[in-house]
């Protein structure tokens, strides 16, 4: 815009514009101009973006028009084109690798931390051996016993026994069940005895067993009637002991030294299962006849009979039991009947000092009485002898 004042065609001196009104319409006829929404021209820049761009489009749609117009695709755009940044890619993919890696890092830190607390159920986990499981132990029972065990049985998760799994983080919980624990083994001629004499003597060792320790009358405080009918009348000491103790039992005559009895007004068997652990051999008797030697662990889950007990204690008993039985002319004896050698036991886990011929078994809330001392002694050790030296009554346990 001219900033000169037009001419005056023909108009006189007075009707002129003064000069510095004619100068502020000038100045803001340009700022008015300069704020308009006048189009510009496109920068050369964007010229040729815009050329590129037309042309790859136009290229893509011949091509698509080639195939028939399958697989049409669009446009090949330049990084970080209407798309985004191809850096928020990149961060996706490091962000996945960083979650994937602290999965891991937390997997391992609880597979260390199980090791730590309890090696045996990591090394259980890592074998594929659920031993350490009382559901899958349970399935899967051990082997007979047919020797002596070299060492204690491995410890368990040191879970609570319940009324619904009384064996619950004990080894019993892989031992047979009852009458089925005591295997016979195959009898033959020996001592100067038929295979068929010696495997009688095997089946009423068992026989005297199962009424001693299994029988839930014998359980229950009732007389074992089978298994004293078992032993050889002629061997009368034996008997006079066993019915003073089962009539009127005391410190001298304790039934418990061969049978297994508990007070049914104070505890009562968890379900019906007793678990059995142990091995019956048999060799020939200096002088002639057959001894039989029997070691057997019995695990017997219990609860007390008042109302609204859930508490689960388990008592573990280990007898030992040698049988004679002599050839026909051996010494005297009554055909048919065993002759007692010898017999010893072990119980784990019951009241010190009563002699009232039964298990009392402890429970959280046993009352105060002598405190257990010695050293602690595990039950379901089978691999060591009956010390005859060992202390009775109030001996510590490693577990029950």
């Amino acid at each position: 815009m001219s900033e000169k004042q037009p001419a005056s065609g023909g108009t006189s001196g007075d009707d002129a514009v003064p000069d510095e009104v004619w100068e502020r319409f000038v100045r803001d006829s340009e700022l008015d101009i300069k704020a308009s929404a006048a189009p510009k021209e496109p920068s050369a820049r964007a010229r040729l973006v815009t050329d590129r761009l037309r042309k790859e489009r136009e290229a893509a749609e011949a091509a698509g028009r080639g195939r028939g117009r399958k697989g049409k695709r669009r446009p090949a755009e330049p990084q970080g084109w209407r798309s985004g940044p191809a850096w928020r890619e990149m961060d996706g993919r490091a962000g996945r690798k960083r979650r994937m890696w602290g999965a891991l890092g937390i997997l391992l830190c609880a597979g260390l931390l199980l090791v730590a607390l309890n090696p045996a159920r990591a090394l259980s986990v890592l074998t594929g051996d659920d031993s350490g499981d009382d559901t899958a132990a349970a399935a899967t029972p051990l082997p007979a016993e047919t020797a002596a065990p070299t060492g204690a049985p491995p410890s368990f998760d040191p879970d609570e026994p319940t009324l619904k799994e009384p064996f619950r983080g004990s080894p019993a919980a892989r031992y047979a069940d009852g009458a089925a624990g005591i295997e016979v083994p195959g009898a033959t001629a020996v001592g100067g005895l038929s295979k068929e004499r010696v495997a009688a003597a095997l089946a009423d060792t068992r026989a005297l067993l199962i009424d001693a320790d299994l029988n839930p009358v014998t359980l229950a405080g009732g007389r074992p009637e089978a298994a004293l009918a078992l032993i050889d009348p002629r061997e009368k000491g034996i008997l006079d002991h066993l019915t003073t103790a089962l009539a009127e039992p005391d410190k001298s005559h304790d039934p418990l030294t061969f049978f297994t009895r508990f007070d049914p007004k104070e505890v009562a068997l968890v379900g019906s299962v007793v678990k059995t652990r142990g091995r019956m051999t048999f060799s020939a008797k200096s002088g002639g006849g057959v001894l039989v030697h029997a070691d057997y662990t019995f695990v017997y889950p219990l609860a007390k009979t008042a109302p609204g007990s859930t508490e689960v204690a388990r008592t573990i008993v280990r007898r030992i039991l040698d049988v004679e039985v002599a050839r026909p002319a051996g010494e005297a004896s009554t055909g048919g009947r065993l002759w007692i050698g010898a017999y010893d036991e072990n119980i784990a886990n019951s009241a010190c000092d009563v002699h009232d011929g039964y298990v009392h078994p402890q429970f959280g809330d046993a009352p105060a009485g002598p405190s257990p001392s010695g050293s602690a002694v595990d039950p379901y050790d089978r691999s060591k002898q009956l010390d005859a030296e060992r202390q009775k009554g109030c001996g510590v346990v490693s577990r029950t």
